[in-house]
């Protein structure tokens, strides 16, 4: 018997019925973080739930890269048609932004 532990809905890729975004998982993962430490940022997803995520990400690295990397794009081209909508109000953004104390390690 075989359990799915990652679906396809609404243009996306989620664990099986949840609100978690398989992305959630895949960007933990690659940035090192281990699957208990995942978890803690997801409490209502179950260790099993995952590893599975992971394996299924594994088994399916190439695509699930690229859906990802679309994903950057669209985000990218959002910001910058915002952006461009109003520079002015994001110029004092930025601005602002420079003028934050910076935090020190």
């Amino acid at each position: 018997m075989t359990k799915d532990y990652v679906e396809q809905r609404d243009g996306g890729y989620w664990i099986a019925d949840t609100r978690v975004s398989l992305d959630s998982i895949v960007y933990g993962f690659c940035r090192g973080a281990s699957p208990e430490s995942i978890q803690r940022s997801f409490p209502t997803l179950t260790l099993e739930q995952i590893y599975g995520a992971i394996t299924f990400y594994l088994a399916h690295e190439s695509e699930i890269d690229g859906y990802l990397e679309r994903g950057e794009e669209e985000l990218e081209r959002l910001r910058k048609e915002t952006r461009d909508r109003d520079p002015e109000f994001y110029g004092r953004m930025t601005s602002a932004r420079s003028r934050l104390p910076t935090r020190r390690s």
